[in-house]
């Protein structure tokens, strides 16, 4: 689908749920394994295709520019001693010059007022947004939304138990054959009792042009911050909407748990990792 190449990363949240580690280090630069969140979403997002990349920031997050640069002391190091796998590694997360943005912004009020930040630099096109605390292990979520879309706004989509409603936002379906949703309503995190369904938007998006013109009100809903969901609830009927039930395993990062069973989950994915580690769990954790 050669209409979108442009992805929005927002990463300028404050990750209080991972104090102290994320009080001089942004929370998207956690490791998993080897690799820091935000660059297995970046990595994702060119698996589909994506060519240019804006990263809407805070303050305190020079790391995650400084991790998609060069760093030329530590390159020539590695090339001294020979080190060439590792020099390719760390040179191959470089992008074309121009290719990589960074918006400020300014205040955290929420998802919609981060992807609004960066509203200057989509023109009348369809743009991802890719939220790094979503690790997604298999293949490239975007991808596959990308090869589904037909136009109007997109989100992948996964069934959660009625209890967890409030900590998603929740479609009501009007369509549903196991792998697209047609979507009719959306609310952001209900009670259980008030969820029209189990469906939740797990943080990958597709959005037409629309939904900035609707940000563009920067009307404060739950939670007291501009939410994303909103915007593209008010587009529903105006164009199409869809969710996109994706194939690979969901971790919510954001969350310790979420982060604990990531790294143990994407380090037995690995052929250098999985015997070992799996070795010393049942050694550990297994009853005399």
């Amino acid at each position: 689908n050669d209409m979108i190449k442009k992805a929005i990363f927002p990463v300028g949240g404050l990750g209080t749920r991972f104090l102290p580690a994320t009080k001089a280090m942004p929370k998207e630069m956690l490791p998993i394994v080897d690799k820091p969140l935000i660059q297995y979403a970046v990595e994702e997002a060119v698996d589909a295709g994506i060519e240019e990349f804006i990263f809407v920031t805070g303050r305190n997050k020079y790391a995650i520019e400084d991790h998609f640069d060069h760093s030329f002391e530590l390159e020539e190091t590695l090339q001294a001693k020979g080190k060439t796998n590792a020099l390719k590694t760390i040179r191959d997360m470089i992008h074309q010059p121009g290719a990589v943005s960074y918006v400020r912004q300014q205040d955290p009020s929420g998802l919609g007022h981060a992807v609004w930040c960066a509203r200057h630099l989509i023109n009348d096109e369809p743009v991802a947004i890719l939220l790094a605390d979503d690790l997604i292990l298999g293949k490239s979520c975007m991808a596959e939304m990308i090869a589904t879309y037909k136009g109007g706004n997109m989100v992948a989509v996964m069934d959660v138990p009625k209890s967890d409603t409030q900590s998603y936002g929740i479609v009501t379906p009007s369509a549903d054959d196991g792998h697209i949703v047609n979507v009719s309503g959306l609310i952001e995190k209900p009670p259980p009792e008030n969820a029209p369904s189990t469906i939740a938007i797990v943080g990958r998006y597709i959005i037409e042009p629309g939904v900035f013109d609707q940000l563009d009100s920067q009307e404060f809903g739950t939670g007291n911050e501009v939410q994303l969901t909103d915007a593209l609830a008010h587009r529903i009927g105006k164009v199409p909407f869809q969710g996109l039930r994706f194939s690979g395993e969901r971790f919510d990062c954001g969350s310790k748990i979420g982060f604990l069973q990531a790294n143990i989950a994407f380090a037995m994915s690995r052929d250098d990792l999985e015997n070992r580690l799996q070795n010393w769990i049942f050694k550990r954790f297994s009853k005399p």
